[in-house]
């Protein structure tokens, strides 16, 4: 059958819920990805899905394919990313699919596969279940191109299970323990009427925190604001409200839960490079010397505090699953994205998970008598920086373009080219990339102060503008 090229990405599927993910097609990939779970010996999966408004039928129609081809499915319903991840660990599942937009404009939706059993002799829970990325992600779109589908063996059947959220919070809090004699905490909650709403507030609460809720109600049309805490404007309301009510803490999730944002209690946005060196100030001490996963996206503030702690920077490209698939690699005990995902394996499963991150930064909250977050940070550079910005350009030509602004770099500027391309100036970094989710390169630009800021801007923008794309102003 035709199938829209475009939707297997690096990492997951995704497109438009309407024009992209047809029933047909929904269905075909069920099938694709059940033959190839079929040919690694997987006859179970379990399915769960966010709150969009097209994820309904999208989930109905990926189980009528995966029951077509000899797959038992586990409708675990309405979950977040996190507690389909988990789903998989509880119900001793070797395949799922999360069927989540996570933080596109909610016309869009996609899907995240996911593969894994416990090799022989592994003593540790993390990393056994990872999601598909880049060569196994296109296999599934060849194997539903040609209709070469598994032969059922026996007739399949769905089971229903509603009890993965309770479970998973159960899970959470046996995990997460705050010090005790500590004032409560007050926390603003912002799930954005996304999949989180339901639970956040609980977990919160059963953790011993105060909880101020913003948005809880799901709507998968978003009317507040889009669920995105990459972007500083969908942070503008918790921000305010953690003033307003003198909280100690502000967190915004995305729309499958599985990215965290971060407002102290001035306010003040605090994105996931600057998080994660907070983090790993706590996990360097029981890791000593690690090689630390840095994408090509972060703040030097980042790799200048992993390598003051004593730890080794390993650059990598960005995408949950690729950092995951690092992960495993290398056995490391944690990683994250600028982008707010946060894998966590010292003490837990290696998958990102928002609630559990913004159990972590609460727990090293509650350690110290007296501290604020604002105190925390404070001897991690704020350094002038741009948003990400999202420069308009086909799928079709987006690597090619990336590829030429690099090795125009390359020539006159040392370079990482691990991911696009990060050009080092004497004070700051630019970086040019094309994206893995979307028809876009993505741009973003660092100065040691705003000087050298305005001068790195200029330059990245020029070898833009020079491959003929549209015009464009930085945010901040």
């Amino acid at each position: 059958m035709t199938l829209p090229k475009s939707i297997f990405r690096e990492y997951d599927i995704r497109g438009s819920a309407d024009s992209d993910l047809t029933d047909e097609t929904v269905e075909a990939i069920g099938k694709a990805f059940g033959t190839w779970l079929f040919d690694r010996s997987v006859f179970t999966a379990v399915v769960g899905g966010d709150v969009r408004l097209s994820t309904e039928r999208i989930r109905a129609s990926l189980i009528r394919g995966l029951l077509s081809v000899g797959l038992s499915v586990t409708d675990v319903g309405v979950v977040t990313t996190p507690m389909l991840y988990w789903s998989m660990y509880h119900l001793d599942m070797d395949g799922g699919v999360m069927v989540t937009g996570s933080h596109n404009p909610p016309d869009m939706n996609g899907m995240k596969l996911a593969f894994g059993s416990r090799s022989e002799g592994e003593q540790s829970e993390k990393f056994t279940k990872a999601t598909l990325w880049g060569d196994d992600v296109q296999s599934i779109r060849k194997i539903a191109r040609r209709g070469a589908f598994a032969v059922p063996l026996c007739e399949c059947r769905v089971e229903r299970d509603g009890g993965i959220p309770q479970a998973y919070l159960q899970m959470l809090l046996s995990k997460i323990k705050l010090k005790p004699g500590r004032k409560k905490l007050r926390v603003v909650s912002d799930t954005g009427n996304g999949t989180a709403g339901p639970w956040a507030r609980i977990f919160f609460e059963s953790l011993g925190c105060e909880c101020i809720s913003m948005y809880e109600a799901p709507d998968g049309r978003f009317p507040n604001h889009h669920p995105d805490p990459q972007k500083r404007e969908n942070l503008t309301a918790l921000a305010a409200m953690v003033k307003k009510t003198g909280a100690d803490v502000g967190f915004a999730f995305d729309g499958d839960a599985d990215r965290i944002g971060v407002v102290d209690e001035l306010g003040n946005v605090i994105f996931g490079d600057r998080l994660m060196a907070l983090y790993w100030r706590e996990i360097m001490r029981r890791f000593p010397r690690s090689r630390a996963i840095v994408e090509m996206k972060c703040s030097m503030a980042l790799p200048e505090e992993i390598q003051r702690l004593g730890g080794t920077v390993e650059w990598c490209k960005s995408g949950h699953s690729l950092i995951k698939a690092k992960m495993r690699e290398m056995n490391a005990p944690f990683a994250g994205e600028l982008s707010g995902h946060m894998f966590f394996a010292d003490e837990y499963f290696g998958f990102d998970d928002s609630f559990y991150a913004a159990g972590r930064l609460l727990r090293i909250m509650s350690i110290v008598p007296g501290a604020t977050l604002s105190g925390l940070m404070a001897g991690i550079p704020d350094y002038p920086a741009t948003e990400e910005v999202r420069v308009p350009c086909p799928d079709s030509e987006k690597f090619a373009v990336s590829d030429k602004i690099r090795d125009r770099a390359v020539a006159s500027h040392k370079c990482l080219t691990v991911d696009g391309v990060r050009i080092i100036y004497p004070n700051g970094w630019g970086l040019i990339r094309a994206s893995n989710t979307q028809p876009v390169l993505t741009a973003r630009c660092e100065g040691r102060d705003k000087s050298a800021l305005d001068f790195i801007m200029k330059d990245v923008k020029a070898r833009i503008m020079a491959e003929g794309l549209p015009d464009f102003e930085w945010t901040f």
